[in-house]
């Protein structure tokens, strides 16, 4: 028991400082190579803690082995942007002037499920209270607020049309049914087809982006009472 302990010692020492060695972003905000090193080291440590039958030095060893390939992948992504970008990815424009971009987001493997759930995490509820946003590299989500944002009470806008297809999920809220939402979305020129987005708050303010189109700001009525 006490090998095992002093063992856990070393490596508990050994990562403390390669970790510290490795800079601040490795214990914040991550790009996609050094997420995969920390795991790996992770699991190098687990190992010779774990059993004592092997070398204590395999672990150590392994472990500095992958601090040198981060360092080199460090210096080869600030070596120029070529380089950057095949290691860490680049950022990718999701929100522009014209709304959402369904194309950034599925080179992304990311739905507007996904794209909303983010936005929430940095304060903003609407698709519009964003000039733009863009997902980072380390897919964190960076917003530039919109001017004309104001505030529009507690009513949280729910995702009624999803690339074309109709959110069943969501309809039953506001009381209506498929073809309400169709007959709505052609009232303002459009279909449900030709629709990449489209959100109701509480308040009937309508969010709609069609395909290759700036999206607009309609009013939605809803049936008397109801509120979420």
């Amino acid at each position: 028991m006490l090998v095992t302990f002093i063992r856990t010692l070393i490596i508990f020492i050994t990562l403390i400082i390669v970790m510290r060695l490795m800079g601040k972003r490795q214990i914040g905000e991550m790009q996609p190579f050094e997420f995969i090193v920390t795991l790996i080291i992770a699991d190098l440590a687990c190992v010779p803690m774990a059993d004592v039958s092997i070398p204590l030095t395999y672990g150590i060893v392994g472990i500095f082995a992958l601090f040198l390939l981060h360092q080199l992948l460090s210096v080869l992504e600030q070596s120029g942007s070529l380089c950057k970008r095949i290691i860490s990815g680049k950022p990718s424009l999701v929100i522009n002037k014209d709304g959402v971009d369904i194309r950034e987001l599925r080179k992304n493997n990311m739905g507007l499920d996904d794209l909303i759930e983010s936005m929430r995490n940095c304060g903003y509820f609407s698709l519009d209270d964003v000039d733009y946003a863009v997902f980072e590299s380390n897919g964190q989500l960076s917003a530039l607020e919109s001017k004309q944002k104001t505030e529009r009470g507690c009513s949280l806008p729910l995702l009624i049309v999803n690339c074309g297809k109709t959110v069943f999920r969501n309809l039953a809220i506001i009381k209506t049914d498929k073809r309400g939402v169709e007959e709505f979305i052609k009232q303002t020129g459009g279909s449900v087809k030709n629709t990449e987005v489209m959100t109701v708050d509480g308040n009937g303010r309508t969010y709609i982006k069609e395909r290759r189109s700036k999206f607009k700001i309609v009013q939605y009525r809803l049936p008397e009472g109801v509120k979420w």
